[in-house]
């Protein structure tokens, strides 16, 4: 099955673009900044307790590498509880980190709060094709045998 979800490019004032996508997450909306460079799906640790608690989020014995250090502590959450459009998707660890210097620098620029990122791991599973000219991603999933 195919899912055509849109992106909203935002301009970074002369410094590039961001896609960030809408997902649906303990059933509240948020935004993510579509990122092929990020192996995982990142979560900021503030938002993510502010939305659930944190209970859920534990914590991880691995380093996190690429946000400009490769000291920052990472912790996990389990999410099965996710949506990109009406893709739910299968159960996975996310990494959740302080990404609030993101939404700092998006607060600057007036851009909108972003939950974290959507990475590799996602992009990979459901094949996705970003498409920057129509706006849109489209994930796939297996077709289902009759």
């Amino acid at each position: 099955m195919q899912y055509i979800i849109p992106l909203n490019i935002i301009d970074l004032q002369g410094d590039g673009f961001h896609p960030l996508i809408d997902i649906t997450l303990f059933g509240k909306t948020y935004k993510l900044v579509l990122d092929t460079g990020a192996s995982r799906t990142a979560l900021d640790k503030a938002l993510l307790t502010e939305a659930n608690g944190e209970e859920f989020i534990l914590a991880s014995d691995k380093l996190s590498t690429g946000l400009g250090t490769n000291t920052m502590v990472s912790f996990t959450a389990t999410l099965s509880d996710m949506y990109l459009g009406d893709l739910k998707l299968d159960a996975f660890d996310a990494a959740v980190l302080d990404l609030s210097t993101i939404n700092i620098a998006y607060e600057q620029l007036n851009h909108p709060k972003v939950l974290g990122v959507l990475g590799g791991d996602v992009l990979m599973k459901y094949k996705a094709v970003i498409d920057y000219g129509k706006r849109q991603i489209t994930l796939k999933t297996r077709k289902r045998k009759a």
